[in-house]
């Protein structure tokens, strides 16, 4: 069974749907390590569940230091695949290198439309018609790796940020677990920056 690290910012509501998904027999992994870069309540969540968790403050260490103290948490954990669910930090190449073709980000947008932070937002204040949700590998470039899977949603006039998040957020929590549940099954095979997904 594939062991995942989940690395998180906030709430933790992606991972909570990851370890919904792994609880329920739909995706063959376990949650080997949730890792913070910051004091959050998705890590006092994975405390509470027993599972294995990694903090370090990023802003008082620096992100080099942070990752060579990730990276060590992460061969002490066995981990296979890492996730990235509401993270806010840039790794940097050397990390990203690392772990080719098993990281993964969820973002909230239409990549390559929106990337970077409030993805959400950004599309509202543009005057989008139209968003939705991608999970993609990462790569070195910003919300840039090759798209996994991707679903639309229209922006309803006169609907608040709060009401298209909660609409965005519904579409995260089935489309991460389902792009990792491919993954980890080795379905997903990547030729240049195409993700072809294999019958299964």
């Amino acid at each position: 069974m594939k062991r995942l690290a989940v690395l998180v910012s906030g709430r933790g509501t992606n991972l909570m749907a990851l370890d919904r998904a792994m609880r329920d027999g739909s995706m063959p992994a376990s949650l080997a390590l949730v890792g913070a870069d910051r004091e959050a309540p998705a890590l006092r969540w994975a405390e509470a569940q027993g599972i294995t968790t990694f903090f370090a403050d990023a802003r008082r260490l620096g992100m080099p230091a942070w990752e060579q103290e990730l990276l060590a948490a992460l061969e002490d954990a066995a981990v296979d695949a890492v996730v990235l669910a509401g993270f806010l930090r840039i790794l940097s190449p050397s990390f990203v290198e690392r772990f080719a073709g098993r990281i993964v980000n969820v973002h909230p947008s239409l990549l390559p439309a929106f990337p970077g932070l409030d993805g959400i937002g950004q599309a509202m204040r543009y005057g989008a018609k139209v968003t939705g949700v991608t999970v993609h590998f990462v790569d070195q470039g910003l919300d840039a790796g090759p798209i996994i899977l991707q679903e639309a949603l229209p922006v309803l006039g006169g609907e608040t940020r709060a009401e298209l998040e909660t609409r965005v957020h519904a579409i995260e929590h089935r489309l991460l677990p389902e792009a990792l549940r491919l993954l980890v099954l080795g379905r997903l095979e990547l030729e240049g920056r195409i993700v072809h997904i294999a019958e299964g």
